[in-house]
C-alpha cells in the first residue's frame, strides 16, 4: 500500500519541506520560515489569484494574517533566499546564454496601487502592471527560455563562477 496519488502526494510534499527547509535557512525566525513553506503552497496551487486574501482562502493551514505577516511586514533579508533559489535553479537549466526581457503579468483587477494603465510589449496592450524585467536562461537548438526568480525593480543574484 502506500502507492498511488496519496503516495504521490506525501512524496511531493516531503520534497517542498526539504526545498523550502534549504532555500528559506537564512531567515533568521523559525515561524518566518514556517509560513514560508505555507506561501509557497499557496503561489503553486490552482486558482486565477496569487494574493495573500485569495492563497489563505485556499490553504487548510492558511492564515491571513501569517502571509501577510511574512510577505509584506517581516524584516528578513530576500537576497540570500533569492541567491539559494538560483543557485539551485541554474545548474538544472544549463543555460547556453542570458538575456534580459520584459516581462507583463497582469493584475486580475481593475485598480491597482500606484499603478496606472500602461502598454505592456509583452502583452501587446493597455494593462494595469508595473514595469519589471527577467533574468531569462536562453537555450540553443529547442527548449524555451526559463526565467530566473526576482522581483520587480529588485537585482537578481546568480551564483558566481568558481
Amino acid at each position: 500500500m502506500g502507492g498511488g496519488l496519496g503516495g504521490e502526494a506525501n512524496r511531493v510534499r516531503a520534497m517542498l519541506a526539504l526545498f523550502v527547509a534549504d532555500v528559506f535557512a537564512s531567515i533568521p525566525r523559525k515561524d518566518q520560515r514556517a509560513k514560508s513553506d505555507c506561501y509557497l503552497r499557496g503561489l503553486m496551487m490552482d486558482g486565477r489569484r496569487t494574493s495573500i486574501q485569495a492563497m489563505a482562502l485556499r490553504l487548510p493551514d492558511g492564515s491571513e494574517q501569517d502571509l501577510r505577516q511574512l510577505v509584506n511586514q517581516s524584516t528578513w533579508d530576500p537576497v540570500p533566499v533569492r541567491r539559494r533559489i538560483a543557485e539551485r535553479l541554474v545548474p538544472r537549466i544549463g543555460p547556453d546564454a542570458w538575456a534580459v526581457d520584459d516581462v507583463s503579468l497582469p493584475k486580475d483587477g481593475r485598480v491597482s496601487v500606484a499603478v496606472a494603465h500602461q502598454y505592456r510589449g509583452a502583452l501587446g496592450k493597455q494593462a494595469i502592471r508595473p514595469g519589471a524585467a527577467a533574468l531569462v536562461a536562453q537555450h540553443v537548438g529547442g527548449g524555451g527560455p526559463t526565467a530566473v526568480p526576482g522581483r520587480s525593480g529588485a537585482p537578481v543574484s546568480l551564483p558566481s563562477r568558481r
